[in-house]
């Protein structure tokens, strides 16, 4: 339950907001051309990079959402290297653990729990919204969810989650998890170490959290407005990209900017009232990449042949991980 509380999954955990992936942006020029109809059967999406150095290799997977819901994802080459790898690095991201008996004192305060994705003081989106992007959202509210009164209750954060996903889902879109499975099937046939590299956030006072999330305003109207912009204008793109993605065309993805809600509402949760006052719950982003490049080189320096997944962005980003590895001296070699 504590996951619904935070599913700015956008912001701590790690493939909480897998719909929206930031790319580089795009020149204005370049408009997308439309491709409706998407692809299908069998795809082996992106090749992999190659970070090397004294004769070791880190072999990196660029996984990418949304992908087409028919598709099925199978690469001959991610198979073939990972199954020769010594050691698997799992995503990176961040999590909250509640062990046993903490999970049993927590259970006194599950009654605060309920309604934390509710405006304070009994608000709906109409009152915490401008004008004119509440009027933007009625018509899209209709298309993608229908009749729903509970919803108008939210914080606009969640309620732009759930409209996302369901144009997702209309649009013949998927999360893409299908490609994490099949991994990670792949990785336990072969019995390969698995290395977390992702941050665990303190959770001391469970209770207390919950209360002060439930109080706390949220700078969120921006995030909201931004997922509206998306499901206005980007559908299209969307799927042009996520055939890309299948075809293993990354010139294709570059060159399609989008309005990047991912940002937007990872920026509410991050600034939010509730974490000013917790250390643990700062600079999490750059927590997260020093966590991850230090887990890649120690993979570096103790194995022949190692493997990780990240999300695309993650890659293309010139301030992003295989850039962080780079400027300590590693060799970075996109796929061919």
């Amino acid at each position: 339950m504590l996951k619904r509380v935070f599913p700015a999954l956008s912001l701590f955990l790690p493939l909480a907001s897998a719909w929206a992936q930031a790319e580089p942006s795009a020149p204005e020029d370049a408009a997308p051309v439309p491709e409706k109809i998407l692809v299908v059967g069998q795809k082996p999406g992106p090749g992999l990079w190659k970070v090397s150095k004294d004769g070791h290799v880190l072999w990196v997977f660029g996984t990418y959402s949304p992908l087409p819901q028919k598709m099925e994802w199978r690469s001959q080459q991610v198979e073939t290297i990972l199954a020769q790898s010594q050691e698997y690095l799992a995503p990176p991201g961040a999590s909250v653990s509640v062990g046993f008996f903490r999970g049993l004192a927590l259970l006194p305060s599950l009654p605060h729990l309920i309604g934390a994705k509710k405006n304070p003081d009994g608000a709906t989106l109409k009152d915490v919204l401008p004008a004119d992007v509440y009027a933007r959202w009625l018509p899209l509210k209709a298309k993608y969810i229908g009749d729903n009164d509970g919803i108008e209750r939210e914080r606009p954060i969640f309620a732009a989650e759930t409209l996302f996903t369901a144009g997702m889902q209309q649009a013949g879109l998927s999360k893409g998890y299908e490609v994490h499975r099949k991994i990670d099937g792949i990785v336990k046939q072969h019995k390969i170490k698995v290395t977390g590299t992702g941050i665990e956030l303190p959770l001391d006072e469970p209770s207390k959290l919950i209360k002060d999330f439930k109080k706390s305003q949220l700078a969120d109207a921006t995030c909201f407005a931004k997922t509206l912009e998306r499901l206005e204008s980007d559908i299209d793109a969307m799927r042009v990209r996520a055939n890309a993605w299948a075809k293993g065309d990354l010139e294709a993805i570059q060159k399609l900017s989008y309005p990047d809600q991912e940002t937007e509402c990872g920026d509410a949760m991050r600034n939010a009232e509730f974490t000013k006052d917790r250390p643990g719950f700062q600079n999490v982003k750059e927590r997260i990449l020093a966590s991850w490049v230090g887990a890649a080189e120690k993979a570096l320096a103790a194995n022949t042949s190692s493997f990780a997944t990240l999300r695309l962005s993650d890659i293309l980003k010139p301030d992003g991980y295989l850039a962080a590895l780079k400027a300590k001296g590693y060799t970075v070699e996109n796929p061919d």
